[in-house]
């Protein structure tokens, strides 16, 4: 289908810090993309230089075919990290007003907006003033201020932050609903479990540069799947023995004469196999347990930095 986005080589400086470095992605359209990293890692400069209300240092970007976000603000929707609405306006006339910014007329405005609400579950709130409304659904109705021109591309700066679980399902469900709709989204968190969910791809950027481009997939893959097990009289070096093992490590005791271990096992290693031969030797195994790399697990074994583990995060 061709990139919607694409950046090369972008760079961006204040004074002496370099915020961004050497930067090269894209997002291709159609598809949800996750920009991940932990707070202050450079993702909130990179989409300000996007969008164009920031001047890059270096490189060059494209989107929509187009040099910055200035030049098809119509084609664009976006969700700044710093929320901002007008308190004493109504939902459906905030939404209009957007959407009129973007060339819509106001009664094309509200007609949309009065939809979006109540997809939503928001139409008994939709003229009741904007300060009456809980931050959760301030943030679906900014949202919605964002989307009511249908963008074909959306921009989200930590759409999840400040929201309760619940906020974050629906507003994850939102983000489905935009890609079903044909919209390229490109959303920043520093939560991995949102983006696990959500993405069809995902760039991973420590302290300003790129540490991985891929599928979700992909990034579990840079992780070793693991085997955790218990015995009463289980051996390091004899597990370190079985095909397919990698690595070792000694686990806490769960309980006294019982042994545990975490094995880090080789890419395409076959658990059952690996089992398999650890039966065959005779091994007393009391409890075992397979674990699957997540994206924070990737994450960490990337770019050497803890991300949140998003245990506030939907489930």
């Amino acid at each position: 289908m061709g990139a919607a986005l694409i950046l090369e080589h972008v760079g961006k400086r204040y004074g002496a810090f370099q915020a961004v470095k050497d930067l090269s992605f894209e997002v291709q359209k159609g598809e949800i993309c996750g920009f991940l990293g932990p707070n202050g890692a450079g993702k909130t400069s990179t989409i300000r230089m996007i969008l164009g209300l920031t001047n890059l240092d270096e490189g060059r970007i494209s989107i929509l075919g187009a040099r910055d976000g200035r030049r098809v603000r119509d084609r664009l929707g976006f969700l700044p990290e710093e929320r901002g609405l007008y308190k004493k306006m109504t939902p459906v006339d905030a939404i209009a007003y957007f959407g009129a910014l973007k060339g819509l007329s106001m009664a094309e405005g509200r007609k949309r907006a009065r939809g979006l609400l109540e997809r939503q579950g928001l139409s008994e709130s939709a003229n009741k003033p904007l300060k009456a409304l809980s931050k959760g659904m301030a943030q679906k109705v900014q949202l919605a201020a964002a989307v009511v021109h249908e963008p074909e591309f959306v921009i989200l700066d930590e759409p999840f932050s400040g929201l309760d679980p619940v906020n974050q399902q629906g507003l994850e469900a939102l983000i489905r609903d935009l890609a079903r709709g044909g919209a390229t989204v490109l959303f920043s968190t520093h939560v991995m479990q949102h983006a696990e969910r959500l993405c069809d791809r995902v760039v991973l950027l420590a302290k300003g540069q790129k540490a991985f481009e891929g599928t979700v997939r992909e990034a579990r893959a840079s992780v070793p799947r693991t085997l955790e097990m218990e015995g009463p009289a289980l051996d390091a070096a004899a597990l370190a023995a079985l095909p397919g093992v990698i690595e070792v490590e000694a686990s806490p005791e769960p309980e006294p004469g019982v042994r545990a271990f975490r094995i880090s096992l080789a890419p395409g290693a076959a658990t059952a196999e690996v089992l398999k031969a650890a039966f065959g030797r005779g091994f007393e195994i009391s409890r075992f347990d397979v674990r699957e790399a997540s994206l924070h697990d990737a994450f960490i074994r990337l770019t050497g930095i803890e991300a949140e583990t998003g245990q506030e995060a939907a489930r």
